[in-house]
């Protein structure tokens, strides 16, 4: 089995008590690549109260120390689909020298469900200015998890997502109810109930514009054999591509809550079909700053970059810091040959 390796650095980003949105929490970033330094974009939390998150930036030369890059947030809310918090930011980098950021919008407090949560999309080039593309999941559908390629594949954009409703288990939930107690735009699924998943599982989708989102079908599920992931599973960091195809860092949740990180191939052609998919978790909370939290026994990969061959993921632990681990890429690429789907 390989091992992601923790930092000796690590917690690398902690709270500061100097910047009042910041103070009880920095957790779950967005990383890329930028005239030689590495960026960090994080969710940051500053009250309990109502646990509105707003977005930071930091930067480093190394991919180890990070510096904030001033006191207030780049990002926080401001419309009316993310005015209670905008979580969990994720950044995908085109060749164009494009930013593509993903996050999840509360349209209500976190505490009330939030909306429920969606996923808005922005880009940037200088992480100043800022473009707004708005909802990209359907309504309703509990969507969070959304990352981008990094490129076109048949002339189209390409996401994977994790709409939370879109299961047996929650359509018949909702056919079961009254319908005057369900809201017009609650639940929308794309398929029939038989072909739906049993737990939140991720998939894909494709877009033309990046505004009109549409070929949704499953890409992966829990699987019943691996514990580690039995009650859901998520995208976390997005996809790489590579010679053996897009490498794919995503989030298993367990029975008991637990969070762990796991590592898959899909076709570089064709997206939906997975090549390769590790049985084990590549990383799980052990260290203290993971096992207690806000939420304890939680490792969230969210970012990831590749210097001088090594794999450096960045993930949220514990929703209270900021955690780096880092892997050979050959090294997990060969593993991943041992496990063809």
């Amino acid at each position: 089995m390989v091992k992601l390796r923790r930092s000796k650095l690590n917690p690398i980003l902690t709270p500061s008590k100097k910047n009042w949105w910041e103070k009880e929490a920095v957790f779950n970033p967005g990383v890329c690549q930028k005239d030689g330094r590495v960026f960090l974009l994080y969710r940051a939390i500053g009250e309990y109260e109502f646990y509105v998150s707003r977005l930071g930036l930091a930067w480093s030369d190394d991919g180890f120390r990070f510096r904030r890059v001033n006191r207030e947030p780049i990002l926080e809310p401001t419309k009316l689909y993310d005015r209670w918090g905008c979580e969990d930011p994720r950044i995908t980098s085109f060749s164009d020298g494009r930013f593509f950021i993903t996050y999840t919008a509360l349209s209500e407090p976190a505490n009330n469900g939030g909306g429920p949560p969606a996923t808005a999309l922005l880009s940037t080039k200088d992480f100043k200015n800022f473009r707004r593309y708005g909802i990209v999941t359907p309504f309703g559908s509990d969507n969070r998890d959304v990352v981008l390629f990094p490129e076109k594949i048949k002339r189209k954009y390409i996401m994977l997502h994790r709409p939370h409703r879109w299961t047996q288990r929650e359509v018949l939930r909702m056919f079961n109810q009254k319908k005057s107690d369900i809201a017009e735009s609650e639940i929308w699924v794309p398929s029939t109930l038989g072909n739906l998943p049993e737990k939140p599982s991720i998939w894909i989708g494709q877009s033309r514009n990046l505004r009109k989102w549409s070929g949704y079908e499953v890409v992966m599920e829990p699987r019943e054999d691996c514990q580690w992931e039995a009650m859901k599973i998520g995208a976390g960091v997005p996809p790489i591509k590579t010679e053996k195809g897009w490498l794919l860092i995503y989030h298993g949740v367990d029975n008991q809550k637990v969070y762990r990180v796991g590592a898959a191939l899909l076709d570089l052609k064709d997206p939906s079909k997975v090549v390769a998919r590790l049985p084990y978790p590549i990383l799980e909370p052990e260290e203290s700053y993971e096992k207690e939290g806000d939420v304890p026994n939680v490792v969230f990969p969210t970012g990831a970059i590749i210097r001088d061959g090594i794999l450096f993921v960045y993930y949220g632990a514990a929703d209270k810091v900021i955690g780096l681990a880092t892997i050979e890429m050959d090294l997990l690429l060969e593993e991943l040959k041992q496990y063809l789907e």
